[in-house]
Order: C-alpha cells, then structure tokens, then sequence
C-alpha cells in the first residue's frame, strides 16, 4: 500500500502579502489555478495510491477539510498540536499509515513544492519504491541546474541516479557561492527536496534506534489520539513536550541505509518570490504578469495584482505584489528579506501579518470590504449546509441585507427565513444565528455598528464545528 503523506504545516512568510499565517501558501492557488495542496495530491493519480495523510496545524484544519472536499479526495487529516519540525510529524502519519497496513509505504511530500514535470517524478518513484519496499529510507535529491545558496544538499557517496538508489554520504546545510559551486561541479550533489519514500514501520524503528525519546512522545500522542469531527487529534500535552527536529538531522543523516534517487523534474520549492518569478511563465520581457497589470518599458519583473489594476513603467528586476489590503515592492535580489517585512507587523500586532482581508472559516468566508469608528462592513459568503454559531455580541448591533441566495436567521426566540434584497437587524445583547438551507451560496451584506468590532466580541452558545 502506497500513502501519500502531506506535510501542510508551514506558515510561507517569504510570499507574503499573498501568504498569510492564517492562510499560507500551501492553501493558494501559487503556481496554478488549484491550490498546492491539491496540485501536491494530484500528480500522483496515476500511481493509485491509498487515501492521504494529511498532517497540518489545528488554526487549518477546516481549510485542509474543504480542499480535500472540493478535490473529491478522502483522506486522515491529522493535527498537529504544536510545531515539531518534520521527524515528528512524519511519525505521526508511521503510526497511522502502520494501523492500516503493516507494510505501508509512505510517500512523504511537502504541500507546497512545484513540479513542472509531474511523469518524471512518478518516474523516479519506480526505483525508489523498489529500494524502500527492501527497508531502505529513500530522499529524493534534485539534480541542480546553478550554485543555489538558498537551499541544503545532499551528497550522494556514488553518482547520482535516476534509475537507483545510491547511499548517501551526508546532508550539508545551505552553502556561500563558492562552496555552492564546488558541490555543482562535482556531480555528486544534490538539492534536499524533502521527498521521501520509506516503510512506515522502517521510519519508526529508525527513529527509536536514534532519537527513543522523541518516538516516545509521539507514542503517548497517538495513544491519547481523539476523533473529532473529520480530524485526528493526538495528545496536545505529549507532542509538545516532544523535541523540534527535522527528519534529516533526526534520522536520515545517521542512517546507514539511507539513499537517494536523482530527480529532474522541474522542482522548485517556491520559496520566495524570486523563485516564484523562475518557473512562471514569462513574456518576451522576462516578466511574469498576473492579474489587472499594464506595463510599459518593464523587464525581468514579477507583478501580481489580485483586487485592482496594477500599472508599471519604466522598472526592471522589481517584485509587485498587490492584495486587498497591502502592496509590496521589492528588488528581485531582495526575495528573501520579504520575511522580514511579516515579521515586523507581527510584532507590532496589525493583523495583515496573519489574515488576509478575506478570512475563511469552516461555514464559509467574509470580506472586510470597510471599518471606520465605530462601525464597519463585511461581505459574508455562506456555502450550501453553512450554518454559524449561536452566539451573541456585547459591544454591538448588526444590519444583515441578504444579495443572494436564502438565510435562515434565529433572532431571539423566533426563527425566519430572508430572500434576496430582504433585511433584518440583529440587536446588540440578541442571541443570533445564520444559516444558508439553500443550494447555492448565500452571500449577504453585514454592517456593524458599536463601541467594540473586535473578532473576540463573541459569546458561542452552540457551534457545530466545535470551536472555542
């Protein structure tokens, strides 16, 4: 049995604005129009695998849900209640896969990697599931095509194949120029794509013989697993007690059969905007364009517009990207000082480090279209079945103008439906609910009116998703 396991965890500040805490790239549409997620699952159809694993943080449980929903694709999401790098993640989806099938295999796969060519890697698969299916822990190491700074390598003892495994002599963090370019003469390095194709019970004996301590805490997290709705919860207190590390350091760089197989499939993991700008489409300028943009004398740049028309001129080698609610501007060479910018308004508290101005939740989403003092406005979209919480408000009142679709709203004791271009107002201190009983989605305009707009001015009574 072949699993495909994602790992979904990342945050992605390098491609902010576009990626958000809340929401991170992993769960856009980066390089394609599905998101990467979906995009990650689906180059794997023709292999027929098993239902995936999908291993992500509990704030992206219902965008995980929804994804996997709209894809027809059925699979364990598992949670994570802490960030532990990937060696512990990867070990709760060993057990898991294991409690299916004692001999599975596990494909192991970062949600949010790019492949241009998805038949070579489904070629490379071919040798290295015939080495993991003897117990050995297979990576697969990118063949590289420049002296990249920006990524780890992996030095193969023997020439790198494509058609075999080859022992791995060690792993080496991300190099200087110089020494990037050595590793790219030799031929014998190769770019860490963190893929890998092992046994799931190979990984666990693995890591008990090199890190017993880190298995053992994620042992006592299995074993205190809960379902909740479509989620796998494990024990919060156990896993976070568990040490942070990555697979390589944990367990692939002492193994002694760990190989690797040489991949050259167009891969990338999109880790900045530069890299971004390096496997899109491009006009005869070099520019990769997207959305509402004009340029006129432009070259060698990357310009995203997502809500409004963009217009550059006379610019080259720049990074614009513009949001709702932010634009940023940036010299290529500057891609990875983006983090830098997330970070900053992380630690002065300003909400566009985490959220977009479309925030999704599981009945569905809203648009903050605008806030002022003491009231402000949202586009609320509900999908078919949506239903909110029952909940009240103490620091303010609600207008509801229904634009399509049908609502069934609890007001208090009574209980009604509104149709397109109907109104009704939810007073502050009422106890409310929205709901959409219809087939199609229910979009509606909220105005808010209060001394308080705060997200947290929130009393729940009853939420059929189990939130706080």
């Amino acid at each position: 049995m072949l699993i495909p396991v994602v790992l979904a965890g990342g945050a992605g500040t390098r491609l902010w604005p576009m990626s958000r805490a809340s929401h991170p790239k992993q769960f856009l549409p980066i390089s394609g129009r599905r998101s990467m997620l979906v995009e990650t699952l689906a180059r794997f159809d023709s292999l027929s695998p098993a239902a995936p694993i999908v291993v992500c943080q509990d704030a992206h449980r219902f965008l995980v849900a929804e994804q996997l929903r709209e894809a027809g694709v059925t699979g364990d999401i598992l949670l994570e209640p802490a960030l532990r790098n990937t060696a512990p993640a990867i070990a709760l989806a060993a057990l898991q896969a294991f409690d299916r099938d004692e001999n599975a295999l596990m494909l192991v796969l970062p949600a949010d990697h790019a492949v241009a060519d998805p038949k070579a890697l489904i070629e490379a698969i071919a040798p290295a599931r015939a080495a993991a299916e003897q117990g050995r822990l297979v990576t697969f190491g990118v063949s590289p095509t420049r002296a990249e700074t920006g990524y780890g390598y992996i030095e193969a003892a023997e020439t790198p194949s494509a058609d075999s495994a080859v022992p791995i002599r060690r792993f080496v963090e991300k190099p200087d120029a110089e020494t990037a370019q050595s590793y790219l003469d030799s031929g014998r390095y190769l770019w860490n794509s963190g893929m890998f194709l092992m046994r799931a019970d190979r990984y666990l004996q693995a890591l008990e013989r090199q890190r017993s301590a880190m298995l053992s805490a994620v042992k006592s997290a299995w074993e205190a697993r809960q379902v909740d709705l479509d989620f796998l919860r494990v024990g919060a207190e156990a896993f976070s007690a568990c040490e942070a590390e990555s697979i390589d350091y944990a367990v692939m760089e002492d193994a002694p059969d760990a190989s690797v197989v040489a991949l050259d499939a167009g891969w990338s993991d999109v880790g900045s905007w530069q890299s971004l700008w390096e496997i899109s489409a491009r006009d005869e300028d070099d520019n990769a364009l997207r959305g509402d943009v004009i340029v006129d004398g432009v070259s060698g740049s990357l310009i995203h517009s997502e809500s409004r028309l963009v217009a550059a001129i006379g610019v080259s080698d720049l990074m614009i990207v513009e949001t709702p609610d932010a634009v940023m501007v940036a010299h290529r060479d500057a891609s990875q000082a983006v983090k830098r910018v997330a970070e900053t308004l992380k630690r002065q508290n300003r909400t566009e480090w985490d959220q977009h101005r479309r925030v999704h939740r599981p009945w569905g989403s809203y648009d903050g279209v605008h806030a002022a003092e003491r009231y402000q406005v949202k586009q609320i979209s509900v999908r078919p079945g949506g239903r909110l919480s029952l909940q009240k408000h103490f620091h303010r009142a609600e207008h509801w103008i229904v634009v399509r679709g049908t609502a069934r709203v609890t007001r208090g004791e009574e209980t009604f439906l509104l149709e397109e271009n109907q109104s009704t107002y939810i007073p502050l201190g009422v106890v409310h609910r929205l709901e959409n009983p219809g087939k199609i989605e229910l979009e509606l305009i909220e105005v808010q009116s209060g001394s308080y707009l705060g997200e947290d001015d929130i009393e729940r009574f009853d939420d059929v998703y189990r939130r706080d």
